[in-house]
């Protein structure tokens, strides 16, 4: 019966701690930018973690939670495509793929849920097609 009585506790003591973990953060509110994972260059290396970002005085750029930030701006959107299978192993099979040509002439891959696609798009507009 004591063990009844101490697991009741330990489970109304996690329930409290994880409770209020969880309003800190909602008060918190959420981080800026776009969440969603890149490679660069497409098509070719890891599918990285990080957001995009969109500053009025630089213009928008892809920081990654470990490594350089990959600058967006003058970078034209090109393609925008479901992942295959194989890249729904390493990202979010649910997410969409936008492909955007840097003014460099190299390109960058951002994988982003669908509720963010609009959000990247005004980021990084689309290319006109001929």
């Amino acid at each position: 019966m004591i063990e009844f009585v101490m697991f009741a506790l330990l489970a109304g003591g996690a329930g409290w701690l994880f409770r209020r973990k969880h309003l800190k953060r909602q008060a918190a509110g959420s981080p800026a930018g776009i969440p969603g994972m890149a490679r660069h260059p497409a098509g070719t290396g890891r599918w990285r973690a990080g957001r995009v970002h969109v500053a009025p005085d630089t213009g928008p750029r892809w920081e990654p939670q470990r490594g350089p930030v990959v600058a967006l701006a003058g970078a034209r959107a090109t393609d925008l495509r479901v992942p295959s299978v194989r890249e729904g192993i390493a990202i979010n099979p649910g997410s969409r793929i936008v492909t955007c040509a840097l003014p460099d002439g190299g390109s960058v891959e951002i994988a982003v849920m669908p509720l963010d696609v609009r959000e990247l798009l005004e980021a990084v507009p689309q290319a006109q097609t001929p």
